[in-house]
C-alpha cells in the first residue's frame, strides 16, 4: 500500500495534528481544549461572527407568548428574515461585496447563532473583523474572527439539506437556515441559503437597487 502524502490527509480524520472540524467549519466542539491544532488564518475571505443570531426558540418565552401557545412558524421566519436583512445590508454596504452569507440554526455551543460572511475581497474581510470587534448588537458585544472556511459544500451538513440529518441541531456540520424567498429576492441574493451554496454573482447589487423605496428594519447597533 502506498503511503499517503502529508498534503492528502491535511484536515481529514487521518490527520492527527490538525483538527478536521475546525478546518472544515471554523468551529470545534472541544474549543481550546481540542487535542488537535486549530490553525487560525491570518488572511481569508470569510468572517465568522460568533453566536450573534439569537433565535426566539432558544430564548425564554414571555407569559404572553405562553398564553398564545408559543411562537408560530410565521413569526419565527419573520424574525429571521429581519435579522438576515439587517446583517446582510450592514456587511455589504459598510465593508464590501458579499459573496455568500450563512447563518447557523445548530444548537451545539460551538455553532449556535454563528454567522459566516464570505467577502469578495480578503481586505474587506480583514476590515470587517477589525471593526466588528469594537461594536455591539442588541446590547451584546460582537466577536468576529477570520475563518478558514472557503468551501461551504464541505462545511454544511448534506443530510440537513435533504432533511435527513439524524443528529438534529447538535450536528457538528453547519445547518444553514434560509431567509424566505421574498427576502432573498428583494436583496438580490436568491442563491443564498439552505441547499444553495453558490455565490450570488453580479446580480446582487443591481437587484438590491431595484428594490424601490424599501426601508430595511434595523436593530439597535452601536
Amino acid at each position: 500500500e502506498w503511503p499517503l502524502r502529508p498534503g492528502s490527509i491535511f484536515g481529514t480524520e487521518k490527520d492527527r495534528v490538525n483538527c478536521p472540524f475546525y478546518f472544515k467549519t471554523g468551529a470545534c466542539t472541544h474549543g481550546d481544549r481540542c487535542s488537535r491544532q486549530h490553525n487560525r488564518p491570518t488572511y481569508s475571505q470569510t468572517v465568522l461572527i460568533n453566536h450573534m443570531y439569537q433565535s426566539p426558540v432558544n430564548l425564554t418565552l414571555t407569559p404572553e407568548m405562553q398564553r398564545f401557545g408559543g411562537i408560530s412558524e410565521e413569526m419565527l421566519q419573520q424574525h429571521f428574515d429581519d435579522f438576515f436583512e439587517d446583517v446582510y445590508l450592514e456587511m455589504d454596504e459598510k465593508y464590501g461585496a458579499v459573496e455568500e452569507m450563512n447563518i447557523c440554526e445548530n444548537l451545539g455551543d460551538h455553532l449556535v447563532g454563528n454567522i459566516y460572511v464570505m467577502f469578495k475581497k480578503e481586505e474587506d474581510a480583514a476590515k470587517c473583523v477589525e471593526d466588528l470587534n469594537n461594536r455591539w448588537y442588541n446590547g451584546r458585544p460582537i466577536y468576529a474572527e477570520l475563518s478558514p472556511v472557503t468551501d461551504f459544500r464541505e462545511a454544511c451538513c448534506r443530510q440537513h439539506e435533504t432533511s435527513e440529518c439524524t443528529r438534529g441541531g447538535y450536528c457538528n456540520f453547519l445547518h444553514v437556515k434560509a431567509a424566505s424567498r421574498e427576502t432573498r429576492h428583494r436583496l438580490g441574493v436568491d442563491t443564498f441559503g439552505k441547499g444553495r451554496h453558490i455565490s450570488a454573482g453580479s446580480r446582487r447589487r443591481s437587484s438590491h437597487k431595484a428594490g424601490g423605496g424599501h426601508s430595511p428594519r434595523r436593530r439597535r447597533r452601536d
